[in-house]
């Protein structure tokens, strides 16, 4: 299983279960990510993601997007793509 750096958490919106991610590489709705760090490794598919509160399918590099995220993230943790 190979797994691709594709950016880092910025913030996380406890109530509403949402990531906010600093993209260094392009991630698309049905990739597989893995979030890292000290106390963070869970892995989970992008069901959906939002850039500037407009739904989007896919999101480049560079980008900040909001994702749904099944459990708490915090701000530096590593997001890996993980693919076969």
């Amino acid at each position: 299983m190979a797994q691709t750096e594709v950016g880092r958490v910025d913030k996380y919106f406890r109530k509403v279960g949402v990531a906010a991610l600093e993209l260094t590489e392009a991630i698309a709705i049905g990739d597989t990510l893995r979030f890292s760090g000290s106390t963070t490794n869970f892995e989970m598919k992008v069901e959906s993601m939002q850039i500037e509160h407009e739904v989007v399918e896919s999101a480049a590099a560079g980008s900040d997007v909001g994702i749904s995220v099944p459990e708490r993230v915090r701000r530096s943790d590593t997001v890996y793509r993980v693919s076969d």
